[in-house]
């Protein structure tokens, strides 16, 4: 199908949790940035173990409201408030293993919610949690309807006696654990993805993918392992996972070797035989010491049509087709410009970082990071690109280029002149809108974007 066209006219419409550099301590730093399924909602996970949740105001209601620190209401008149912060995981420390447990928010996920609570999954290393984020006066207001609703329904003469006593309206949002899904995983937890049926979700180590069941703590089913007997004989673990958005059944994972393997629960209960394999033969003559490195995927993510599969790894951007296995549709190189200084990012470990991706709820855009602070966005036909810079200026405007033709060499100053230590590795699409955020450092930049009509 063709896509939508959008607007390279992409405006900052507000920042989150901005603070000066001097201030800026590690527990700050933006680890996770998810929307919920409306979009009225962003979750936010750092270092420090914190998730902050923010609530979309719009037209007068984002006028009459206070903004908090750090945050600059849009020309669109959109704002996201600081709706509840809380702290969802603490520092521990394994005797067993004499292993210190960091605090840091790996991943976040909303689940579809059935009430006016919300539900969020949150983890780190090593412990999932089940969060239910509650706004009481909310739930006041709910019950207080239906009383008022059967006192007047009353046909009799007395007056009606309340189902419920009567209290004083309660205000105030509240988080509070409903479940905790601990030792199930040997290894650091990687990644979570919730499945279709809203009643399991799985969750990816580096060597073993488990299926849980949100109502249940103390049992996990083992899907993939793919641990062999002699650890000495370990060529690839796994880097990411993803579960089908609309087939329960379905789900895929990525290693780092390259290669995303789709499996079908239906087919066996321990999905090592995948069904699927997409793995793209590499040019022998790109072939380098640093090659297992950068093939590594960092990120996985289906469409939410579930038709196309998008991956990121070090140096590229890749779109696959789920009936064509043997290349991608697209390859977009994001980091071709960085592929002669490859030493000098191995002896800094900036060649180890991880770059998110992100579909458009379309799924005819897709948006991943950069370095210094650089936000990339693609269509997936490859005709029309826009780069940002999260920084609270400005966009900066990239060249409009056909992704399918070679690119002409960057000159050198422009790689010398960019900063490793600025970047953009968290990033997440509106599921409606053209609107995306991006974390960098401790903070959360959104942009907006409005579509224009077809020529």
């Amino acid at each position: 199908k063709t896509p939508k066209k959008m607007t390279a006219d992409w405006n900052l419409v507000q920042v989150l949790g901005d603070k000066p550099v001097s201030e800026l301590v590690d527990g700050d730093v933006v680890s996770a940035v998810e929307f919920d399924q409306s979009g009225d909602y962003l979750a936010t996970g750092d270092r420090g173990g914190r998730v902050r949740i923010y609530e979309k105001l719009s037209g007068s209601a984002a006028e009459g409201a206070l903004a908090p620190a750090g945050a600059a209401k849009g020309e669109d008149g959109t704002e996201y408030r600081l709706w509840h912060e809380f702290q969802s995981h603490d520092a521990e420390f394994d005797y067993l293993k004499s292993l210190e447990i960091e605090e840091k928010i790996n991943c976040l996920r909303w689940c579809k919610p059935l009430t006016s609570a919300f539900l969020l999954l949150t983890t780190n290393d090593k412990t999932i949690k089940l969060w239910r984020v509650n706004d009481k006066a909310k739930s006041s207001s709910i019950i207080s309807s239906f009383v008022d609703k059967k006192a007047a329904s009353s046909t009799s003469v007395a007056p009606a006696r309340r189902l419920f006593p009567a209290a004083a309206p309660k205000s105030g949002v509240c988080a509070s654990p409903r479940r905790v899904f601990a030792n199930g995983h040997a290894y650091h937890i990687n990644s979570i993805s919730l499945n279709s049926d809203c009643e399991t979700f799985i969750s990816a180590d580096d060597l073993r993918i488990n299926l849980w069941n949100l109502g249940v703590t103390d049992t996990c089913f083992n899907i993939v392992d793919i641990k062999p007997s002699n650890m000495e004989e370990l060529t690839e673990v796994i880097t990411a996972a993803a579960c089908h958005p609309t087939q329960c059944n379905v789900f895929l994972w990525s290693n780092s070797r390259g290669s995303i393997k789709l499996a079908d629960t239906r087919d066996r209960a321990l999905c090592d035989a995948h069904a699927k394999v997409f793995e793209e033969e590499d040019d022998p003559s790109r072939r380098s010491f640093f090659s297992e490195i950068i093939s590594s995927i960092a990120d996985v993510k289906f469409s939410l049509d579930g038709r196309h599969i998008l991956s990121r790894d070090y140096m590229c951007l890749k779109l696959w087709d789920v009936n064509m296995e043997s290349k991608p549709l697209r390859t977009i190189f994001v980091h071709e410009q960085l592929r002669g200084k490859l030493c000098d990012l191995y002896e800094n470990d900036a060649i180890f970082d991880k770059f998110q991706c992100s579909f458009s709820g379309d799924a005819t855009h897709m948006m991943t990071g950069s370095y210094h602070n650089h936000v990339h966005m693609y269509d997936v036909t490859g005709k029309e690109s826009a780069r940002l810079e999260a920084s609270g200026s400005k966009r900066r405007a990239a060249p409009k280029t056909r992704l399918n033709l070679p690119r002409p060499k960057p000159k050198k100053e422009e790689v010398t002149e960019m900063d490793l230590d600025k970047k953009v590795l968290h990033c997440a699409w509106h599921p409606t809108e053209s609107r995306v955020a991006v974390g960098a450092l401790n903070a959360v930049y959104v942009y907006s974007a409005a579509p224009s009509a077809s020529p």
